[in-house]
């Protein structure tokens, strides 16, 4: 099993159903200055209207900032300005570029309480993942108090959606490597041949996460989170191999290596309803199809 490799860059650690980050060596260094621009930010919006949390999250909150690093943050407002700030398209923009350090900013990102509880029902894996470590900058006294608390369960889900999550994946990597990469090759379309490689190994990358019960920030993240996870050996390298350079040879690999170590008794039929169900009736169950989780 390929364990944790860290390769330079900082390695995940489970707890329990999270991911604390441990910064590689050389890093949280210049949490000081980071700091600084944190509570001059706090400062210039604790008696705005309708302001009730500053959270900040991203790579100052998790102990993995580098000299230049920006500070993201949630702005958490009360429900009417949140209502007013997104019907005027308003989501998210940056203040104090330059004014604390070389490269300064800070990156907000609007949301309300009501966000808050939504998230930690429903949110896809970009958005928990990005309250991974958060912490409260600073709160109004009219911010709920269970506002630690909810933040914890944006970034938590039960053993049971990870497990159906397996499933899920494991049903995209069957037919993108089995069936539509074979057409693409049979048909010499090249956009459909490498169309079906990428999801079969975003797929195939994505049940090896959520068999660890790892979430993706980002499809930016993803070539380094496959190594981090415990995978069979070979799963890594013919991995690369499907994404570099596909062919049935080397996605018949990955799929076979993948379905050994998590397949169990999943068969075509049913492998052909999950894709089905996940794909193109996500809209029929009011989510969104299983690459965007």
């Amino acid at each position: 099993m390929n364990r944790f490799n860290d390769k330079g860059w900082s390695a995940l650690l489970q707890a329990g159903n999270s991911i604390a980050w441990c910064g590689a060596a050389g890093e949280g260094a210049h949490v000081e200055q980071q700091d600084r621009a944190l509570a001059a930010y706090v400062d210039s919006v604790r008696d705005d209207p309708g302001v009730l949390a500053v959270i900040v999250v991203g790579s100052v909150a998790q102990g993995r900032e580098r000299a230049d690093s920006d500070v993201d943050v949630y702005l958490i407002v009360e429900e009417e300005r949140f209502a007013a700030e997104t019907a005027a398209g308003r989501f998210a923009w940056i203040e104090r570029y330059g004014l604390d350090y070389p490269g300064s900013y800070i990156d907000i990102k609007l949301a309300s309480p009501s966000y808050l509880t939504a998230a930690a029902e429903g949110a896809d894996d970009p958005t928990r993942a990005s309250f991974l470590g958060a912490r409260i900058a600073w709160r109004s006294g009219r911010a709920a108090p269970d506002l630690a608390e909810v933040i914890q369960r944006i970034t938590r889900l039960p053993d049971d959606v990870w497990d159906e999550r397996v499933r899920s994946y494991l049903s995209q990597a069957r037919l993108y490597g089995g069936y539509f990469l074979r057409q693409a090759l049979e048909r010499g379309d090249e956009f459909l041949r490498r169309h079906a490689a990428l999801h079969l190994a975003l797929a195939a990358a994505r049940a090896a996460l959520a068999a660890a019960h790892v979430m993706l920030p980002g499809p930016k993240y993803i070539s380094k989170l496959v190594t981090t996870v415990p995978t069979p050996d070979g799963f890594v390298g013919t991995w690369e191999r499907v994404v570099s350079d596909p062919d049935l040879d080397s996605a018949n690999e990955l799929l076979g290596i993948l379905f050994d170590w998590l397949g169990g008794d999943l068969d075509q039929d049913e492998t052909l309803s999950i894709f089905i169900r996940d794909n193109e009736l996500a809209w029929l169950r009011g989510t969104v199809p299983a690459e965007y989780w």
